[in-house]
């Protein structure tokens, strides 16, 4: 029997409009389009409710605006038995929106309206009440930085391990990198923040040293179709991913995200955490959709298990 362990997400709320195209329209050109839907989304609901179908205690920080969005949010994070103690009402700002264009080749292209999200705030006190009993404190860069980084530091200071998905990529200060335990980073981000190529594993695992090398406890590079790489003390592996026709390909970052955090908060190794979170994304994919297309535990065990992982130099 796993446990449930406690786990504080920071984050944004966003509805999601996902349209449906054959493809990206050109400058100047008006295509017929498929369908057109409003879904939850946002990189902390979405991180929060992939904890929670994973079987974690889920609190989660964000802001909404008092409008129809923010009330369809609340009430479907309910429904995922995420608590929602620490969620701010903003009386002024919408609740934020996410434009989301998927193509037929499941290519997305996504536009943020931030709305309430940037309006996101918290103290000290807050933070320490929030963060009591928890085993793990996620995050992303939705939300302002400045929160982000004071939430980073209670956390530090309090002992809990620290999960950072820097996305949207945006500078961040030298400081921050040592309060990191885990970091999760696509192969995007891993070369910005390291400066140098990512295409391939073993230049995945090179930008993982890079990373390391500042403080970071451990660094997870993820690969997309070609999975994970892991880059710990203990050395660097490629997880590969289980081969799937992907439809989206919205949210598989986040849902991986979810199931390594949930994993590694029940004392799971990296390597495993990491299988497990393939996995995770790897079902994601084949659904339409943010939140809606997050699987649960049960559903991520009914799947294959992943090729094993293989050492990297």
């Amino acid at each position: 029997m796993r446990s449930a362990p406690h786990i504080l997400v920071l984050g944004s709320l966003n509805m999601d409009l996902l349209l449906r195209v054959p493809r990206a329209p050109q400058a100047g050109e008006t295509l017929i389009g498929h369908s057109l839907a409003l879904l939850p989304g946002g990189k902390g609901g979405n991180q929060a409710v992939s904890c929670a179908r994973q079987g974690g205690r889920v609190r989660l920080l964000a802001r909404i605006g008092e409008d129809a969005d923010g009330r369809a949010l609340r009430d479907a994070l309910v429904q995922d038995g995420i608590a929602l103690d620490a969620l701010q009402v903003d009386p002024q700002q919408p609740t934020g929106r996410a434009l989301v264009m998927l193509e037929d080749s499941a290519q997305n292209r996504i536009v943020v309206l931030p709305g309430a999200n940037a309006a996101l705030q918290t103290d000290d006190a807050a933070l320490a009440q929030q963060l009591r009993g928890a085993q793990f404190f996620v995050t992303q860069l939705e939300s302002p930085l400045p929160v982000v980084l004071q939430a980073v530091a209670a956390a530090h200071r309090a002992g809990c391990p620290v999960l950072l998905n820097p996305s949207p990529m945006q500078p961040l200060p030298d400081s921050l990198w040592p309060q990191v335990d885990t970091l999760v980073v696509n192969e995007v981000e891993a070369a910005a923040y390291a400066g140098c190529a990512v295409a391939t594993p073993g230049q995945a695992a090179a930008a993982g040293q890079v990373l390391r090398a500042r403080g970071v406890a451990r660094v997870v590079v993820t690969l997309g179709a070609q999975g994970a790489v892991t880059v710990e003390q203990g050395g660097c592996r490629l997880q590969p991913a289980p081969q799937v026709q992907a439809v989206d390909t919205t949210a598989a970052g986040d849902t991986f995200a979810g199931a390594l955090a949930v994993a590694l908060a029940q004392g799971q190794s990296l390597a495993q955490a990491t299988a497990r979170g393939v996995r995770a994304a790897a079902v994601c994919v084949t659904r339409v959709g943010a939140q809606v297309s997050i699987p649960t535990a049960a559903e991520v065990d009914a799947q294959p298990e992943p090729p094993a992982a293989q050492e990297l130099p």
